[in-house]
């Protein structure tokens, strides 16, 4: 089993080492490509940090910014994501510590979340009842995710939104995987909680049938009673 993660961890490595090398000699396409696989994980744990999209855009850029002026001390101890995710979470802690964010996520106005933790697919715009509660429902988790302790929401964020494993979240937090496994499982367990005392209003509106749903109906019936259309 060990040789098995051996072998599928190697080209993985050896792409970083690729791109690493080919950005410090100062290739544009390799700067964007690395940016690019990186930008939604290092904004997601910078966003767990400090709560609030403005911040974590700054600290995302701050971050990117110390990497690609120090790239040469890249070693490949750890993948290349695992060391910027490093470098973005140190600098959220450190932006933390100097000055806490000042605007909460319920202080923010309608819409002012563009870069969102979590992506439901939306429904078409022929469908905007069900869209609007999709939202809705993405910000109750997205708020009940801000409402986790640092602790939990960092684990939780790394291994439920980002997909990471036990292994390369432990490696990421300097944490033992069974700590790991306690803190997601307490995540969730707080987060059903937090989102079940929310959701209350929202389960009041569900399955809408107004708008185009409404009249389709409604115009198929009295089609069907020999009413004019």
């Amino acid at each position: 089993m060990r040789q098995a993660q051996l072998t599928s961890v190697a080209p993985a490595r050896a792409g970083d080492a690729a791109l690493v090398k080919r950005a410090l000699a100062r290739d544009e396409a390799a700067v964007r490509a690395i940016m690019q696989a990186n930008n939604r994980r290092l904004f997601r744990l910078a966003r767990g940090i400090l709560r609030n999209d403005g911040e974590a855009e700054d600290v995302v850029q701050d971050a990117y910014v110390r990497a690609f002026t120090h790239l040469d001390q890249f070693r490949g101890d750890s993948s290349l994501s695992t060391w910027l995710s490093r470098i973005a979470i140190n600098e959220a802690l450190g932006r933390l510590r100097r000055e806490p964010p000042s605007v909460e996520w319920s202080e923010l106005p309608p819409g002012a979340l563009e870069a969102q933790i979590i992506q439901f697919p939306l429904s078409s715009v022929d469908d905007p009842e069900k869209s609007m509660a999709q939202r809705e429902i993405q910000h109750i988790v997205e708020h009940a995710i801000d409402e986790l302790s640092a602790a939990f929401r960092l684990v939780f964020i790394a291994r439920v939104v980002e997909g990471m494993s036990v292994e390369e979240t432990a490696e990421l937090l300097h944490l033992k995987p069974e700590t790991v496994k306690t803190r997601l499982h307490r995540a969730r367990t707080m987060l059903r909680h937090n989102v079940e005392k929310k959701i209350g209003p929202v389960v009041l509106e569900a399955f809408p049938f107004a708008g185009k749903r409404c009249e389709r109906l409604t115009g198929a019936v009295l089609k069907r009673l020999g009413y004019s259309a």
